[in-house]
């Protein structure tokens, strides 16, 4: 059987960002793989403690998620809250998920401070991005897992060996 995939919730549909949106992921392989059973849907921020709606919140000074799991930065909301525990231990039950699901292979939305998987806002609340990821992808590709943003499900079919694939299994 194929492999699972970890989603981020907000990509699967669940209003759970910030401020209470989804940013649904429409895809033909994200369609067929939900078909199949093979996405095990979770937001880091909620299991984490948070709720729906909370502040934004940013990694500080224009650091990413490696910087936070190596005490080098925090993760600030907007208020100034250091929240940094709780975007850690969301981090932890996501790569937990990860592995009691069997999933090799994560779809994480980007910009996040827990899902960034190739920018990250800079701390600053003004918009601005810059290279890097967030707390749980920095965490899940420490574990191995192989981290993929909302813009690179054709990449994620492509290593999945999968180009070319439209069949679907019954619901």
């Amino acid at each position: 059987m194929p492999g699972k995939i970890l989603i981020s919730a907000c990509l699967a549909g669940l209003p759970v960002r910030y401020n209470g949106s989804a940013k649904p992921l429409l895809h033909d392989a994200v369609d067929r793989w939900r078909s199949q059973r093979r996405l095990v849907t979770l937001c880091p921020e909620l299991a984490g403690g948070f709720q729906v709606p909370r502040p934004p919140a940013e990694i500080e000074a224009g650091l990413d998620g490696d910087d936070v799991l190596d005490g080098r930065a925090r993760v600030l909301e907007v208020s100034g809250g250091d929240v940094s525990a709780a975007y850690i231990d969301g981090a932890r039950i996501a790569l937990d998920v990860a592995r009691e699901n069997g999933c090799l292979h994560a779809l994480l939305i980007d910009g996040s401070p827990s899902c960034g998987s190739s920018f990250v806002y800079d701390g600053s609340f003004s918009g601005i991005r810059h290279a890097g990821q967030g707390v749980t992808a920095a965490l899940l590709r420490r574990n191995g897992i192989a981290v993929y943003s909302d813009r690179e499900v054709d990449q994620l079919v492509s290593d999945l060996g999968e180009a070319g694939r439209h069949d679907c299994a019954p619901a």
